[in-house]
């Protein structure tokens, strides 16, 4: 069974962000051979109540955050999946707020001893292995991307993803969500990407 996980972080509705993930679900799941299950889970953060980081300096072991909330379902889910989807809106340069606080609150997945030189460290890595992703930022035609996805990339970084793919949308507008459905060179670019994920997926698929 292959776990692919899709997280999206528009809070709107059938937003470009959302069409572009599933578009590169979708060709994974068509491009993964037949002997494989592919198990796919679309996390909309908009939907989800969770609080913000708070910092708390406590190792949660054997949990993943010392609080229950939305995203206690999530955290299992990033850490069995097999693949990463994840897609946010460009804003003031950066992430969604959504997506910023869900990266803040996945902290404890890696201990700040990376070197594990510190006996008396009570973070466990609870990641053992890497596993391929790729990232979704829209913004307006103007938009600056790097700083979004700096960000991104340092999350990936953090729970073992390699990032394989990055797809970038430029909307021409605000006015209509998911204006993405008419831009063909776009889609094309992210059924290319799902076939890719697909062929590393496979290839990885039940290494250590």
């Amino acid at each position: 069974m292959i776990n692919l996980l899709v997280v999206s972080g528009s809070p709107v509705d059938q937003s470009s962000i959302d069409i572009i993930l599933d578009r590169i679900s979708n060709a994974i799941a068509d491009r993964v051979p037949e002997q494989y299950q592919v198990v796919s889970t679309f996390v909309k953060l908009n939907e989800l109540k969770f609080m913000p980081c708070q910092s708390c300096g406590e190792a949660p072991t054997p949990k993943f955050c010392l609080f229950d909330d939305g995203l206690t379902d999530v955290y299992t889910k990033l850490a069995d999946c097999d693949c990463l989807l994840f897609g946010t809106p460009v804003y003031f340069d950066s992430v969604s707020a959504q997506a910023k606080m869900f990266i803040d609150r996945c902290n404890c997945f890696r201990p700040p001893d990376f070197d594990n030189v510190d006996p008396d460290h009570h973070f466990i890595r609870i990641l053992k292995r890497k596993r391929p992703g790729a990232m979704v930022l829209v913004g307006g035609e103007r938009g600056w991307f790097e700083g979004a996805r700096r960000v991104v990339a340092g999350f990936f970084k953090w729970v073992e993803v390699t990032n394989e793919g990055l797809i970038v949308y430029r909307s021409p507008g605000f006015i209509r969500a998911g204006s993405v459905a008419d831009d063909r060179e776009t889609l094309a670019e992210a059924d290319a990407l799902g076939r890719r994920l697909a062929e590393i997926i496979t290839r990885d698929h039940g290494r250590p």
